[in-house]
């Protein structure tokens, strides 16, 4: 469609990647296990997969899922998918079968590309409404999605893109109610979350980034367009393996990667660890980290980012930026300060912590409210799910359910959550979904689910639990089931059989369960 205005042109990460092929065509754009693809290859594989996508007949707005670990075809879909006005569903590959087929129906998804790996998670499904593609990710003809791309025309497609703000992903979160909701992007909430993290962690067209963070997640907090907005090079890796990452570091010449503060807890105690020689920036996010995780970064010559964000803001919406005088505080009270969520990315509004009449804490670091954000790094709302943006956008704000303090320098801090959802390992957890579940074993009664600190995963679900009278299970049984009928990192990893504490009417006291199991410990949020 010709545009008449001049002086416009609708916001989307696609123009990225055609413009580093345009001025970088000879670049090394993706690296994955001994395969090196340039920039004008990048564009031809993405105009060859989305070739293959017109001819299976997507239309406008369809659902391309895809369930794979960080492979170049799940980058190449960030492009070709919305590139034939698709949108891209990339599902969690820790899910069980039941939630993937849950997220495969509610999208409505036409078509599946799934990773040999995982293909075996969807044996017991129906999936007759679907076109299945799987990948072997081998990069020869025997694989079937190369052998696709083969057949595929090299050329580039018309700009279907009438409005920027149309959706050009969905992921999907857990939430509270047990039942994943699709937080729906925009290309221009991409476009420009994209150009948030290149301004706040410093990359450039010399940058290396390594594939640490599951592309699935938040479309990688939008780095699978943001790197390729700069042409800086895609290292891809199928899994976090701590000997390869500092094998990868070195010979690749890494300069930056994500990832949850476990997977830094992974890095800086593996036998491989060494301090570089070459500083390399890591953006900490997906769960507080703690000071200590920052002082020992710091020493290896990491250069942490601590930034701060939930699915529902494509990822980080918040950096802790780097105040000069910090430079000379005493380590321990540099990684303290630089422990907190900070304030918002430059390319998103000032955040807020609120009362329960969304009126503004006061800056003291010690009031405790909740976290609200608004603008162009916040959803456009929840796929199919009218009342839940509505009560999420109340007041015209975005209600993030997480607890925090304003300090008096306008930075925030979280503190603890309204929400009851575990972060484990940068992952999501439920707890009513872990409760509905054990409570659905013949011998249990009633259960309550909550936060444990962790020392590697941060923190972990532990189930409290009353068995029906004569009733007989062990804490290994019930774990055993929840595995059975849960993707696995949502298992508890503690069971206690007790009497739930309640209230007069009936309510289980959770934070009579907290306060046994955090006990001194100040932030009841790890």
């Amino acid at each position: 469609m010709k545009n008449s205005k001049v002086y416009r042109s609708e916001l989307t990460p696609l123009t990225f990647l055609r413009r580093s092929a345009y001025v970088y065509p000879e670049k090394i754009a993706v690296v994955h296990k001994g395969v090196r693809y340039t920039y004008r290859e990048f564009e031809e594989r993405v105009n060859r997969l989305t070739s293959v996508l017109l001819n299976y007949g997507l239309k406008k707005h369809d659902r391309v899922a895809f369930l794979s670990p960080n492979t170049p075809a799940l980058l190449e879909a960030h492009f070709a998918v919305p590139a034939v006005g698709g949108i891209l569903a990339a599902i969690n590959t820790r899910l069980s079968s039941g939630e993937i087929e849950y997220i495969l129906n509610h999208s409505g998804s036409r078509l599946l590309f799934v990773d040999e790996e995982l293909h075996p998670l969807l044996k017991t499904l129906d999936l007759k409404h679907l076109e299945v593609i799987q990948i072997k990710d081998s990069g020869s003809l025997a694989d079937p999605y190369e052998k696709l791309l083969s057949e595929g025309s090299p050329e580039p497609v018309e700009q279907l893109l009438e409005n920027e703000e149309e959706p050009i992903s969905i992921n999907y979160t857990s939430g509270t109610t047990g039942r994943p909701k699709g937080v729906v992007y925009t290309h221009r909430g991409a476009y420009l979350n994209s150009l948030g993290s290149i301004i706040e962690t410093g990359m450039n067209v010399e940058s290396v980034f390594l594939w640490t963070l599951p592309m699935f997640h938040c479309n990688g907090w939008c780095f699978t367009w943001a790197v390729t907005a700069v042409a800086g090079t895609h290292v891809c890796l199928r899994k976090v393996d701590p000997e390869l990452i500092w094998k990868l570091i070195k010979n690749e010449n890494v300069t930056h990667f994500n990832g949850a503060p476990t997977v830094y807890a992974m890095v800086v105690n593996s036998p491989q660890a060494n301090r570089l020689e070459n500083p390399v920036t890591v953006n900490v996010a997906a769960a507080p980290p703690s000071p200590t995780l920052f002082k020992n970064l710091k020493k290896l010559n990491f250069r942490p980012i601590h930034l701060y964000g939930l699915t529902e803001t494509y990822g980080p919406i918040t950096v802790c930026a780097w105040h000069k005088e910090w430079d000379d505080l005493p380590i321990e009270e540099q990684a303290l300060a630089q422990s907190r969520q900070g304030q918002g990315y430059i390319t998103a509004d000032l955040v807020r912590v609120v009362d329960k009449n969304d009126n503004d804490v006061p800056r003291d670091g010690t009031t405790i409210g909740e976290v609200v954000m608004r603008g162009n790094n916040v959803m456009k709302g929840y796929y199919r799910q009218r009342r839940a943006t509505s009560e999420a956008f109340r007041e015209g704000w975005f209600h993030s359910g997480d607890l925090g303090v304003w300090h008096s320098d306008g930075y925030i801090e979280l503190r603890d959550r309204k929400k009851d959802i575990i972060i484990s390992g940068g992952e999501n957890i439920s707890t009513i979904e872990v409760e509905q579940t054990i409570v659905k074993h013949p011998d249990v009664l009633e259960c309550a689910v909550i936060a444990i600190p962790d020392e590697k995963w941060g923190e972990r679900p532990k189930a409290f639990v009353t068995l029906k009278e004569g009733r007989v299970v062990s804490e290994k049984e019930l774990i055993s089931f929840c595995r059975e009928n849960l993707a696995h990192f949502k298992c508890p990893a503690a069971v206690e059989f007790c009497e739930l504490p309640k209230t007069s009417t009936g309510k289980v006291q959770k934070y009579i369960l907290r306060e046994k199991e955090w006990g001194d410990i100040e932030k009841r949020i790890n």
